[in-house]
């Protein structure tokens, strides 16, 4: 029998590709629409596409903002998906201040429009970036056998600040500035990039995700 994987369906976000990725993994993908289906989780995964305080506001409508809550004080293991993860945040400055869950200390802000070097460059930034350790490394994390330097697909105009450095797990570098690409905390877990659209590395990211065990 298949282990399973809850996929919060809140109505935004790639379901689809994250779907087919779990079952590349050799999973089985759950759609989770209410409160009942987060509770039940093992382990969740949190999409999200689009603006922030959308993303925040239709979490909240479908009344799944509070098992989702309720899943990461109880150490379940959770992946945050771009702005999945951008909402583990306390707040965005994306269109005005929004606030986020409020998991890890720090904010949300538009990627500078110029290179370290003051030239003006694409927003937002799309494409394959190298993903580079930050901290302690990747040992016992979601990007266990990562060859640093893959690279994986991002798409955002916005990126996550958090306050304490030593949640950062990966970052890329987009013409000399740096990019969370992802972030750790205890259980927690977000990625900027798209796993689900980022070939072998990020079918292994996913892998490893859905092996972690409770904090």
């Amino acid at each position: 029998m298949k282990k399973t994987a809850v996929i919060v369906d809140y109505g935004v976000g790639n379901l689809r590709s994250v779907a087919r990725a779990v079952v590349a993994c050799g999973w089985d993908p759950v759609l989770a629409v209410d409160a009942s289906g987060v509770d039940k989780a093992e382990r969740i995964i949190l999409p999200g596409v689009g603006a922030f305080a959308s993303c925040v506001e239709a979490l909240t409508a479908h009344g799944l903002k509070a098992p989702v809550m309720r899943a990461m004080d109880d150490g379940r293991p959770i992946l945050g998906i771009c702005v999945g993860m951008q909402m583990l945040l306390d707040k965005s400055e994306e269109f005005g201040d929004h606030a986020g869950l409020g998991r890890i200390a720090g904010r949300v802000a538009a990627i500078p429009r110029g290179g370290a070097d003051g030239t003006p460059h694409k927003i937002p930034h799309i494409g394959w970036s190298p993903l580079q350790p930050a901290g302690a490394g990747w040992a016992d994390t979601i990007f266990e056998g990562v060859e640093p330097g893959s690279a994986c697909y991002f798409v955002h105009s916005f990126s996550a600040m958090p306050e304490r450095a030593d949640v950062k797990l990966a970052v890329c570098d987009y013409n000399g500035v740096e990019i969370c690409a992802a972030l750790r905390s205890g259980n927690l877990y977000g990625v900027q990039f798209h796993p689900e659209k980022s070939g072998p590395v990020g079918l292994k990211i996913i892998a490893n995700f859905l092996s972690m065990p409770k904090a």
